[in-house]
């Protein structure tokens, strides 16, 4: 089977391989954008980003309906498995082998703190070394120079947010693919409300000028295959 990747909205993706169906930060309640309900995704295993709200989403009655396990940094897994659920967690820059592939937790300047306050460990983005293929989700970041490190791994799809504001904007995304060098670069976490605005057509033009990589841009729904 192909590698597919769907967008849902904000910063939320399902990729269905042979091996395993994985969801990124299902935040689907609320989210104007999304294309489905909770109550209608499948998932093999949750990878959580950091514990906002708009990241965490609905991961828990996700994961209890789907029996899947959440991946994610050591406070949101231990969170998880209070919540009766299974989870993996660990810190920035390990990486863990699963039946799938392998899953490296990258840094992502950013907070992490759940909706009551509680501490929500270290944001991170992943690697995601699946079948043939290589798979950055950046999360919620800033531009970082480690993202020069990365490009070693020859990745496939770099997903990246452009929103500003809460992560790096238009000309920082610009320069996270000339640091990645992925093949392409699909952009996330824009447009969900006023504050992250951005014209995404335009985004992806400049990325197509300034670097080799693909841009894409997929409405909710929409998928690629890398």
């Amino acid at each position: 089977m192909t590698v597919r990747i769907t967008f849902h909205g904000h910063a939320c993706f399902s990729i269905e391989s042979a091996a395993a169906r994985l969801l990124f930060d299902p935040y689907l309640t609320g989210n104007a954008m999304a294309d489905v309900k909770p109550e209608d995704v499948q998932a093999d295993y949750i990878l959580i980003s950091h514990a906002h709200h708009d990241h965490l989403g609905d991961a828990v009655p996700i994961a209890r309906r789907t029996g899947a396990a959440v991946v994610s940094n050591a406070e949101i897994a231990r969170y998880m498995t209070e919540q009766g659920l299974q989870a993996y967690g660990w810190h920035v820059g390990g990486a863990r082998q699963f039946p799938f592939g392998k899953v490296k937790l990258t840094i992502a300047h950013h907070g992490s703190t759940f909706a009551d306050g509680r501490d929500g460990g270290t944001a991170c983005g992943f690697l995601i070394w699946l079948e043939d293929k290589v798979i950055y989700f950046a999360g919620d970041t800033a531009l970082t120079v480690d993202m020069t490190l990365y490009s070693a791994e020859h990745i496939d799809v770099a997903m990246l947010p452009i929103g500003d504001y809460f992560t790096m904007g238009p000309e920082d995304a610009v320069r996270a693919v000339q640091f990645l060098q992925p093949k392409s670069a699909l952009l996330m976490h824009y447009n969900t409300s006023a504050l992250i605005a951005q014209d995404a057509q335009a985004v992806a033009a400049h990325i197509a000028i300034a670097t080799t990589a693909r841009p894409v841009i997929l409405k909710p729904g929409e998928s690629m295959t890398p």
